[in-house]
């Protein structure tokens, strides 16, 4: 079973344009997730896909593997899987461009839940462990069955608890958190692709109800990983800051 990792890197970033090229300790966002996903051993091979010259020639100065894609692509799945066209892998992992903390042996672990056959996509999630996360429509939670299939994902809070007030609801029930790092069998990322944006996808701008919608499952695995990504400008800073410290 083979694996490859592609990070997606677009320039034109809304809230932080040339993103992946902000520095953080004076090493660009694409190297520090580059380098920490080429440490994951269960991982293949570690392509970029970038849509900018600058960032692809920066990939190369590092010795990255990088591949042009199209400005046009919708999403970042689009661009990873424009970027594996001509690619023999049987597993797929986006990592975004923003996560340069990643932790490899998370991405070792979702390359490793495809030794079950009835899986054809994953991702990891983890438990909220205070009020403000749980309310706060920057975090998108993720409710799951019993066996670990996503039944939903939200910006609200989900369950709404009728029972207790808001600010104790993480006191009587395990939320979790959606990390965004998704892992495909190849041939389900090109058939996801081919799907139009669905309605849920389009009201609560989560691409991945895009595969709740049409009827198809999504693995979770539990992990004590938070995500760390770098947005603003204040996240760059902060990310900065912590790692002088």
């Amino acid at each position: 079973m083979t694996s490859v990792c592609v990070i997606p890197a677009r320039f034109a970033s809304s809230r932080l344009p040339g993103k992946p090229l902000a520095l953080i300790a004076a090493k660009p966002m694409i190297q520090w997730v580059y380098e920490q996903a080429v440490k994951a051993k269960k991982i293949d091979r570690v392509i970029v896909a970038t849509d900018h010259e600058k960032i692809k020639e920066t990939v190369e100065s590092f010795g990255g593997e990088v591949v042009m894609t199209c400005t046009d692509l919708a999403s970042g799945t689009d661009r990873v899987a424009a970027a594996i066209q001509n690619i023999d892998a049987d597993i797929v992992i986006n990592l975004q461009g923003d996560e340069p903390f990643v932790e490899p042996e998370l991405l070792n672990q979702l390359v490793l839940v495809f030794t079950d056959p009835e899986i054809d996509m994953a991702t990891p999630i983890r438990k909220i462990k205070s009020n403000k996360e749980v309310n706060n429509p920057n975090v998108v939670k993720v409710v799951k069955d019993k066996n670990n299939y996503a039944i939903f994902f939200s910006r609200m809070a989900i369950p709404f608890l009728r029972n207790y007030k808001k600010a104790e609801w993480s006191d009587h029930f395990a939320y979790h958190k959606h990390i965004g790092i998704y892992a495909y069998r190849t041939n389900f990322l090109h058939r996801l692709t081919t799907l139009p944006v669905s309605p849920l996808e389009e009201a609560e701008k989560l691409e991945q109800l895009r595969v709740l919608e049409n009827g198809y499952k999504i693995y979770t695995i539990e992990t004590e990983y938070d995500s760390i990504s770098v947005d603003t400008m204040e996240d760059l800073e902060k990310v900065n800051k912590m790692i002088t410290n």
